[in-house]
């Protein structure tokens, strides 16, 4: 527990820099979005520089111990729903294509890495690097294509962005 809450802390810090809107954690996977309103000019890219922000630091300072945590993350860029649902113990929570398709691609990433979807490298291409896009089968989604998000080129202006971007990302 304590490593999990050291973790997931530093990571709440980091999405508060960013600008960035911690949704949920279960268990070991933590929930970020951007654009769930207009208060950020480049949700995608910040959402980006978070889960470089976040692997770097597990890889670097963040590590402690002879086995490392490397976490794997998805990135969606799309439509989505949110709101609070229940009658008890409620919870704000987003859904829809977007959000299933981020946990997908992340579960598809090795450890260390993160994945993005198509729109999100269209958002982003010029501004981080990327490897070459690759094809993962996905349950519900038939085979997409993903690529592989680096770092950053250099500061990237922030471009406005219409959709919410989505991030989850899970230990590896």
């Amino acid at each position: 527990f304590g490593m999990l809450n050291r973790v997931f802390s530093h990571f709440d810090e980091l999405a508060e820099h960013h600008g960035l809107e911690k949704i949920k954690t279960i268990g070991d996977s933590y929930m970020v979005a951007g654009g769930l309103d207009s208060s950020l000019e480049d949700p995608c890219g910040a959402v980006a520089r978070l889960a470089v922000d976040m692997r770097d630091w597990l890889a670097g300072e963040g590590a402690r111990g002879p086995n490392p945590i490397r976490v794997r993350i998805g990135i969606g860029t799309g439509p989505i729903i949110a709101g609070v649902v229940g009658k008890k113990k409620f919870i704000y929570d987003l859904w829809g294509d977007t959000v299933n398709l981020a946990s997908r691609i992340t579960g598809e990433g090795a450890p260390g890495a993160i994945q993005c979807d198509s729109t999100t490298y269209s958002l982003l291409a010029g501004r981080f690097n990327f490897d070459p896009p690759h094809v993962v089968p996905l349950k519900g989604k038939g085979t997409v294509v993903v690529y592989r998000l680096n770092n950053a080129i250099s500061s990237d202006d922030p471009k406005p962005q219409p959709e919410a971007t989505m991030a989850t990302g899970t230990q590896g």
